[in-house]
C-alpha cells in the first residue's frame, strides 16, 4: 500500500504549519480533515489556512460547500478517498490534517456508511430523553448519556442501518497510514486556546458570525460549530459578549480533551511535543520518525 501521512491533535498545536513543512519535504499534497473548514466564509472561527500559508502546496476539501448545503460523513468519505487515490496515482504523498476524528476514521478505515444518512438533530428533545430513546432501540449500547452529539449520531445510524453503531467499529486500515499527533502539556494548551480565541475576536470573529446571523441562517455548522453557536446566543441576547467569549474558550478546551480521547482510542498515533520556541525541531523529529517507516 502507498503511504499516507496523517496529522492530528487539538487546536493550536501547529498541525497546519507541520503539514506544509512535510508537504515540502515529501512532495506531498494536503487534504483537510476538519469538518468546519469545508465551509466557505467560515475562516476566522475555524482558523482556516490562508493562501499565503499554503506556500503553493495543493490543498483539497477546503471551502467546498456553503453553510446552506448539507455535508455528511458519508460525503467526506467519498470525497476524501477520491482525492487520496488521485494524489497517490500521481506518485505524490497525501497528507491529511485536521482534528475531526470521525472524518479521518471514515476515510482511512473500513468504515461502513449508508448514503441515505439521517441528519435529524432532535432539537425539540432533551438529551436525557434522547438517551432513553436510544436505549429503547439499542439496549446494549455503551455510550455517555450526557454526550448529546454521540447519542444523536447513534440514533441516526440505527435508523439508517437497523443495527447498532457499536457494530461499525473497525480497526482495518484501507491505506498504509502514518499517524502523527502534535501535543503540549495541558496548561500550555489551555493557555494557547484562550489566547487563540482572543486573537480570533481581534481579527473579526464577531463580525464574521454576525454576517450569517443577520441573514437569519441557522444551519448545522453555525448552530453546532464552536465560536459560532456561542456568538449566536450573544446576538439573541441570551448571554453577554464577555460570557460568549468565555464560553468559546471553555467549549474549545473541552473539545480538545475529547479529541485526545478519540485519537488515543481509535488510532495508533505517535505523539510529539510541539517545540514552540523552535518549530524546526518538531519538524525534524517528526521527519526522522516518518523516514524510519518509509
Amino acid at each position: 500500500m502507498d503511504k499516507i501521512i496523517v496529522i492530528v491533535g487539538p487546536t493550536g498545536v501547529g498541525k497546519t504549519k507541520l503539514s506544509v513543512e512535510l508537504a515540502k519535504k515529501y512532495d506531498g499534497e494536503i487534504i483537510n480533515a476538519d469538518s468546519m473548514q469545508i465551509y466557505k466564509d467560515l475562516n476566522i472561527g475555524t482558523a482556516k489556512i490562508t493562501e499565503e500559508e499554503k506556500e503553493n502546496i495543493p490543498h483539497y476539501l477546503f471551502d467546498i460547500k456553503n453553510v446552506l448545503e448539507d455535508y455528511s460523513i458519508y460525503d467526506y468519505q467519498k470525497d476524501s478517498r477520491k482525492v487520496i487515490d488521485d494524489i497517490i496515482s500521481r506518485k505524490r504523498i497525501p497528507i491529511m490534517v485536521g482534528g475531526t476524528g470521525l472524518y479521518i476514521k471514515s476515510s482511512l478505515y473500513d468504515y461502513r456508511l449508508n448514503s441515505n444518512i439521517s441528519n435529524n438533530t432532535y432539537d425539540d428533545i432533551s438529551t436525557a430523553d434522547l438517551y432513553d430513546k436510544l436505549l429503547e432501540i439499542d439496549k446494549d449500547i455503551i455510550i455517555d448519556k450526557n454526550n448529546r452529539r454521540r447519542i444523536i449520531r447513534a440514533l441516526n445510524y440505527f435508523n439508517d442501518n437497523n443495527e447498532s453503531i457499536s457494530k461499525n467499529k473497525t480497526n482495518k486500515l484501507l491505506y498504509d497510514a502514518i499517524f502523527i499527533g502534535l501535543t503540549t502539556n495541558r496548561d500550555n494548551l489551555y493557555d494557547i486556546i484562550n489566547k487563540r480565541v482572543d486573537k480570533m475576536i481581534d481579527n473579526g470573529l464577531i463580525e464574521e458570525v454576525k454576517y450569517f446571523y443577520d441573514k437569519n441562517i441557522h444551519t448545522k455548522p453555525l448552530m453546532g460549530g464552536i465560536g459560532y453557536k456561542e456568538l449566536y446566543k450573544y446576538f439573541d441576547e441570551e448571554i453577554s459578549k464577555e460570557e460568549a467569549i468565555e464560553l468559546i474558550k471553555k467549549n474549545s478546551r473541552h473539545y480538545a480533551k475529547r479529541q485526545y480521547t478519540f485519537f488515543n482510542n481509535s488510532m495508533n498515533v505517535k505523539w510529539f511535543n510541539t517545540d514552540y520556541n523552535n518549530f524546526n525541531n518538531t519538524v525534524n523529529e517528526v521527519s526522522k520518525y516518518i523516514d524510519s517507516l518509509m
